[in-house]
């Protein structure tokens, strides 16, 4: 159950509508009426004329403050200022007019009424005043979702990749027990979403954005993409009026207190964190032409400099160096025990030196140097982030029946880490550069009093660059291995140090998205209708380099101690695999049709029908396979690749559907259904309830398997390896890089991700009932119960595990596994087979 409440306050945005019913003092209904809205801010007029029950709706109006007028000859004419109209808002404004001149008028001042009394949502708007004083860490308006409402913060499946630098600044967010990226991102009527994640874009900074709406449970038919919930989010835009402002805000470590557990400085204090963060920017908006053409634009920068705790590691000390590794394996350096190393170390825990590897003697002199007996170094890597976001925002009033805007929005994101030349264990990560471009123009024209046509067309564009900084790779120091990243290699060595993290690799992303979408309402005696539909195309072209390098790790499986592994070259596993590639394609289409039935002044009915077929995701460069057990069973094997195990079939062999990870499914409908009582007939007590099916549009991340698979996206995990010549004991060597051919080799006991060829999309059965009542002017209460459902929820399984049985050890996990022990020939070329 979910208690709320609201206060009205001054707005200025856009999508909504105002509806509601004229009658005489003796309460018959007056048709012929007419009654007109004009927004005060922009002069904005529109229209409409009462039916035989005295029913009237405005529908498409860009939301904000107005006032309304009703006339009918022989009747005064009724005017109400101080309506004002929120994101998706819906208020009944009754009227009744009196007996009298045309020309009389009377004026009442009154607001509209803030309980909802046809749509079926359940929903929370959060106004201007809400997104520009609440506090906010950092001013991101994604942590305002969380305070409409039935939101919480999620991390689900798939939550660590999503929350990264990779989708700045995105934010997991639960919406009524949703998908955590499950919502659909709606900024000015455009699609708002990375599609390489499904999660939101950078909303606008406070000083730009109106308002937003969050929504879930049992939308109209015109929702679709998502199934948890959206959020429908406007940015300010220009009025008779010009108006701007300028901030700043400013965060230093000189007035923040110092953290109890920082390091001691040589000065013998603490030291801080070194921070200084500044916000600063400003806005500005206003008329071209008055009542004609209007501009906004605004800009929002943010520097981030920021010393973080101190970390130490451990490297090989010249009296390491030189073959004595006594002081290491003591007491003092052991927290109180002592270490024997084994052979080829002696009693002493002394070695000769021409043992050594040569490749782990050039790196230990690359590694910053210690006066520490056991090897400590200590050091801190300053960071320097940077943000610009800019916005801007033309309206057109073209005339009474046509109007047009377009905005764009610029976001870019720099970190960048301090490159120490002199310690190469300070690279912790790479540079990212991260660039958004986001577009939408709308058109609303009128077709005729009783019909609107909106359309919208949005581009989004997301590169997302993280370079690396070249230091020393393989090849350079002396080890035998492909240089697929040159300068640049990955080493762990367990309770030492570790150089190239799993962060400093390099990647690329580029995504893009492309969106066509039209909404037609019309009105017909006591239904509004609705039929529209949305065309989303979305592509990602990436690739990582993040197996290509390693890592090497150093357990001490061999001696003892991982830095005196290290010093000899003896490994407990090195992998490596290719450099990543991928060039994925998703198509997204969504026609609906609705009725909102008024069947009394009381009672709403909405209905509708939503089609959402399943189009397959497309991978241009036919990296997609796919395990069927039947085929494996029955020994079928790929014609593409003539090394290929059996059971696994890929783009090229017969059955196979092309560039696609599986078969379309035309037959996917959503159905929709509500009714809304107004309990007085006077818009301030309403009882509500929805029920309907939402499907969800996959993400692009997910098809990442596929290019990590056999045989191209191959990694390759050697055991007990020679630092100095890895591949020394493979047959046939060193495979990489790997060319596609026919002949390619596949490795044992890779592992392999694998969708069914006749997937459905997911989708989530949601119902609810609400009660509604206005308490004043001010306030109203809502009690909600919400209810959703999910199914064909998309869940990885291991349909290749390990089986126990009595001599089970961590060791022979492969030689266990369920098709290994069916067929040791072929069942040696799969490791954990994830079965979505």
């Amino acid at each position: 159950m979910l208690l709320a409440s609201t206060i009205a306050s001054a707005q200025a945005v856009s999508t909504a509508q105002i509806n509601g019913t004229v009658k005489d003092s003796g309460g018959l209904a007056l048709p012929g009426v007419t009654v007109t809205v004009t927004q005060t801010d922009t002069g904005l007029v529109r229209s409409d004329t009462t039916n035989e029950t005295g029913a009237y709706i405005i529908t498409n109006l860009p939301v904000g403050p107005y006032r309304l007028e009703a006339s009918l000859q022989g009747f005064r004419t009724y005017a109400q200022t101080g309506i004002v109209l929120e994101v998706n808002a819906n208020p009944t404004l009754n009227v009744t007019l009196q007996v009298g001149a045309l020309a009389e008028t009377i004026t009442v001042e009154g607001t509209a009424p803030l309980v909802e009394t046809r749509n079926p949502g359940i929903g929370q708007v959060v106004t201007n005043e809400q997104v520009l004083e609440l506090p906010l860490n950092g001013r991101q308006l994604t942590q305002l979702v969380l305070s409409a409402g039935m939101a919480t913060p999620a991390a689900g499946a798939g939550s660590n990749a999503l929350s990264t630098p990779r989708n700045y600044p995105s934010a997991l967010i639960s919406v009524a027990g949703g998908l955590a990226n499950g919502i659909n991102y709606i900024l000015d009527g455009g699609n708002h979403n990375d599609p390489y994640g499904s999660v939101n874009l950078p909303l606008p900074f406070p000083d730009a954005m109106q308002e937003f709406k969050v929504e879930t449970s049992a939308l109209p038919a015109q929702y679709g993409f998502h199934s948890a919930a959206a959020v429908n989010a406007i940015t300010k835009s220009g009025t008779n009026t010009v108006h701007g402002d300028g901030f700043e805000f400013l965060r230093d470590h000189r007035f923040n207190a110092k953290n109890y557990f920082a390091a001691v400085g040589p000065d013998g204090k603490k030291k801080d964190d070194g921070l200084r963060r500044d916000q600063f920017g400003g806005t500005l908006g206003g008329p071209v032409i008055a009542n004609k053409l209007f501009y906004f634009v605004g800009y929002q920068g943010t520097r981030v400099n920021v010393t973080p705790a101190t970390f130490f590691q451990f490297v090989p000390t010249a009296q390491m160096l030189g073959g004595d590794f006594s002081t290491i394996t003591s007491p003092a350096c052991n927290a109180g025990r002592s270490i024997a190393l084994r052979a080829p170390f002696d009693a002493s825990n002394r070695i000769s030196p021409a043992l050594f590897s040569p490749a782990a003697v050039n790196i230990a002199a690359r590694l910053p140097r210690t006066t520490d007996p056991c090897g400590r170094v200590e050091f801190s890597r300053r960071q320097h982030n940077f943000e610009n976001l800019a916005i801007g925002r033309v309206d057109y009033t073209m005339s009474s029946r046509h109007t047009l805007f377009t905005r764009y929005e610029l976001a870019r994101y720099k970190a960048q880490p301090d490159n120490d030349p002199d310690n190469v264990l300070a690279y912790f990560s790479s540079p990212i550069n991260d660039m958004v471009h986001s577009l939408v123009v709308g058109d609303t024209y009128l077709l005729s009093s009783n019909s609107v046509s909106s359309f919208r067309f949005g581009y989004n564009n997301i590169d997302v660059e993280k370079p690396w900084i070249h230091q020393f790779g393989g090849p350079d120091v002396g080890i035998r291995m492909a240089d697929m990243m040159p300068g640049f290699l990955r080493v762990t060595v367990t309770g030492a140090f570790t150089l190239g993290n799993t962060g400093a690799s390099s990647s690329s992303t580029p995504t893009n998205s492309l969106q066509f979408s039209e909404d037609l309402s019309i009105i017909r005696a006591s239904h509004q209708l609705g039929f529209g539909g949305s065309f989303i195309r979305q592509s990602v072209d990436g690739s990582t380099y993040i197996n290509t390098t390693g890592p090497f790790t150093f357990s001490g499986a061999t001696t003892g101690l991982a830095l005196a592994d290290f010093m000899i070259g003896r490994a407990q596993t090195f992998s490596q695999g290719n450099r990543i590639f991928i060039r994925d394609r998703s198509t997204y289409t969504g026609i609906y049709a609705q009725d909102a039935w008024t069947i009394t002044p009381r009672l709403t009915v909405n209905a509708g029908l939503r089609w959402e077929p399943y189009l397959p995701f497309v991978e241009e460069n036919g990296q997609f396979s796919h395990f069927d057990l039947a085929q494996w069973q029955s020994g079928v094997r790929s014609t593409v690749y003539k090394n290929a195990p059996t059971g696994v079939i890929f783009f090229g062999d017969a059955g196979y559907p092309g560039k696609s990870a599986g078969n379309r499914d035309l037959w996917e409908f959503a159905p929709r259904v509500s009714a809304a009582l107004d309990v007085n007939g006077d818009g301030k007590m309403t009882v509500r309830s929805a029920w309907g099916r939402f499907y969800d549009l996959p993400h692009l991340w997910m098809l990442f398997g596929f290019a990590t698979a056999p045989p191209l996206g191959s990694t390759l995990v050697v055991s007990g390896p020679l630092l100095d010549d890895p591949f020394a004991n493979v047959a046939g060597g060193n495979p990489f890089p790997l060319v596609r051919n026919e002949n390619m080799t596949f490795p044992q006991f890779a592992n392999w991700v694998t969708y069914p060829l006749d997937m459905k999309k997911w989708y989530a059965d949601q119902w609810n009932i609400s009660f509604q009542r206005q308490l004043g002017t001010s306030w109203a209460a809502s009690a909600n119960y919400v209810n959703s459902r999910g199914h064909r929820l998309p869940v990885g399984d291991n349909i290749n595990p390990a089986v126990f049985q009595p001599g089970a050890t961590t060791g022979n996990v492969n030689q266990r596994r369920t098709l290994f022990l069916q067929n040791p020939q072929q069942g040696q070329y799969y490791g954990n087979i994830i079965a979505i």
